[in-house]
């Protein structure tokens, strides 16, 4: 089960609308964000909200924002899995891809970092990339400079675009939550949710 989901992105109003902080641009837009209490922890921002796990018992689950910036992420992670004596398998990082392409979200389990800072701040800090992730695709820029794409903001269609996949995204993340991850596996591996009209 996860016990502990991380958003990926950058600290500061200048990092806001970046494609690097889609993770945090979603979870803005949760339903029940206004019910999230965030406060300062694990160097970073925490929040807890109970779901209904498949027992039928309610359990918590806590959120994690790290503001460590993208590149030292992991310390923030590690901070918080010591703390509620977690393994990286309970854990789901939300985070870009730039492999997949815009309005494509998946689910992954382990697996190779795709050059994402985040992600191998997280393998350096956990010792495993074993942990699960949701990618939400950005696809890549016609030109070389990764890094300054990934940092300028998200134009006016993709925002539009991320607005249509909040729902069914929430409704993937709360599946995911209330059940056994493994179970999305087979649909969510690489959908492609705005090829189906979504």
């Amino acid at each position: 089960m996860i016990s502990l989901v991380v958003f990926l992105g950058n600290h500061g109003p200048a990092y806001a609308g970046n494609r690097h902080n889609v993770a945090w641009i979603f979870a803005q837009n949760l339903s029940y964000s206004q019910e999230l209490s965030w406060q300062r922890k694990f160097r970073g921002q925490y929040a807890s909200r109970r779901f209904t796990g498949p027992d039928g018992a309610l359990r918590p689950v806590h959120f994690l924002k790290p503001e460590t910036f993208m590149n030292l992420s992991g310390e923030s992670v590690q901070e918080a899995l010591r703390f509620f004596r977690l393994t990286p398998e309970e854990v789901l990082i939300v985070h870009d891809e730039l492999e997949l392409s815009p309005g494509t979200v998946s689910l992954k389990w382990s697996g190779g970092l795709g050059g994402h800072n985040g992600l191998r701040s997280l393998k350096s800090s956990l010792g495993t990339a074993d942990f699960w992730r949701l990618r939400f695709g950005i696809g890549r820029p016609s030109h070389a400079d990764i890094a300054s794409y990934v940092l300028s903001d998200f134009s006016p269609d993709e925002r539009i675009m991320l607005a249509q996949l909040q729902r069914p995204v929430e409704a993937l993340l709360n599946q995911i939550l209330e059940d056994d991850p493994k179970r999305a596996l087979p649909e969510w591996a690489k959908k492609k949710l705005l090829d189906e009209g979504v």
